[in-house]
């Protein structure tokens, strides 16, 4: 099955690796994160402050970012977040403590507030309308491909050579990633800026906030799981460094497949339904989570989780381009802080739950989020105007 569908063009392919490399960053600490706990001699909940302050950090500087650099030309903007983003991993490979890698870290993740939200923005110069949405979950596919591949590998690197070497192997990707954006990206690639009234917008329409809403709970809810997968496994399986690696594998796989279905799909489906699936498999596997009693099992009753996890952002993203294209960079900015500030609160309320010693009520406590997402979900449809324009296939042109 192929990746991209006729017709994209080629000047896709560095945003896609660079959303793989991204991606592969942010998830490179839930992946090491029993290293990062017996190297720096804390527990599992303080070490997932990493997580939780790292994606507090994204969530503020999104938007904030999406007015700083409007002006920016596009090539020279996403070759320096990733080039940031290298040097500060590497940065983070020289802590010896929790208190001096928390801040590094924290100051990397500026890069993902940058490049993830700015890549999509700049798809519509990009590519023609009639191709947009399909663009937009095709460079998203990095996250997937970041699922399947960046996060078992970092994770198996991370468990047998340490996470330094996890994070170093990140900084590599980055610096690869920055010099390809900047050979094939061209000049001049700059979105119009948006104005207060813009903003204002944006702020004020019901359909777009209310969207915004599903992505923090979705996000919330799986975080207060995905990130101490590492240590439920290692608790509950009593998972090999290899066997994290394959589960982490398995996981990223699906969440593969689930992005290539979507975005050949979301077109018939339109986005709300797709929506809607994505949120309904992530549902069913956190309700059926505790029949993951066996490494066979985890990995089965993973597996509608996965399809649904990077699929559903991907179709969300769609989904507030086709509601209002001309405001497509203020809303996927605030989507991807929407996002980020999800996975703080989930990584926050899972680390209560362990410190709590309350392994077991993780899944009921995420599954409680993505139901509530799916319920603002159904609202949102409502909300969106009869008229907001074509399926995210085949978006308006931005006046």
């Amino acid at each position: 099955m192929s990746l991209a569908r006729p017709g994209l063009p080629a000047v896709l392919w560095p945003l896609l690796f660079g959303n793989f490399v991204i991606g592969t960053g942010v998830m490179v600490v839930p992946g090491t994160l029993n290293e990062l706990s017996t190297s720096l001699q804390v527990s599992a909940a303080s070490a997932g402050q990493l997580i939780s302050a790292g994606a507090f950090m994204m969530a503020v500087a999104a938007p904030l970012f999406a007015a700083v650099v409007a002006g920016w030309d596009r090539r020279r903007l996403l070759a320096l977040a990733l080039l940031w983003y290298g040097l500060m991993h590497a940065a983070c490979t020289l802590s010896d403590a929790l208190a001096t890698l928390l801040p590094l870290r924290v100051l990397s993740l500026a890069a993902p507030a940058i490049f993830t939200p700015q890549a999509a923005a700049i798809v519509g110069l990009l590519v023609p309308p009639e191709q947009r949405g399909r663009a937009i979950t095709f460079i998203f596919l990095g996250w997937s491909v970041a699922s399947v591949l960046g996060m078992p590998l970092a994770s198996f690197v991370g468990g047998t050579l340490g996470w330094r070497h996890a994070f170093m192997l990140v900084a590599m990707m980055s610096v690869a990633g920055a010099a390809w954006v900047w050979r094939t990206l061209p000049d001049g690639v700059r979105p119009p800026a948006l104005s207060r009234a813009a903003w204002g917008e944006t702020f004020r329409s019901r359909a777009l906030m209310l969207c915004v809403a599903v992505t923090v709970l979705s996000a919330a809810g799986q975080f207060v799981v995905f990130s101490y997968f590492a240590p439920y496994w290692h608790q509950h399986l009593a998972v090999t460094p290899g066997e994290l690696s394959l589960l982490f594998l398995a996981f990223g796989g699906f969440g593969l497949l689930g992005n290539v279905l979507m975005m050949r799909y979301i077109g018939r489906l339109g986005a709300d339904r797709a929506v809607m699936l994505g949120l309904g498999g992530i549902a069913l596997s956190l309700l059926v989570w505790p029949l993951g009693a066996t490494l066979l099992l985890a990995a089965l009753v993973n597996i509608p989780w996965a399809l649904g996890c990077f699929s559903t952002n991907s179709a969300q993203q769609a989904r507030l381009v086709g509601l209002a294209p001309a405001l497509a960079s203020a809303s996927v900015a605030l989507n991807t802080s929407a996002l980020y500030a999800g996975q703080a609160l989930g990584a926050a309320i899972g680390g209560v739950l362990i410190a709590l010693g309350d392994f077991a009520a993780l899944s009921w406590a995420a599954l409680l989020g993505v139901l509530c997402a799916m319920g603002l979900s159904v609202l949102a449809s409502r909300a969106a105007p009869p008229a907001a324009g074509p399926s995210p296939a085949e978006p308006a042109t931005p006046r």
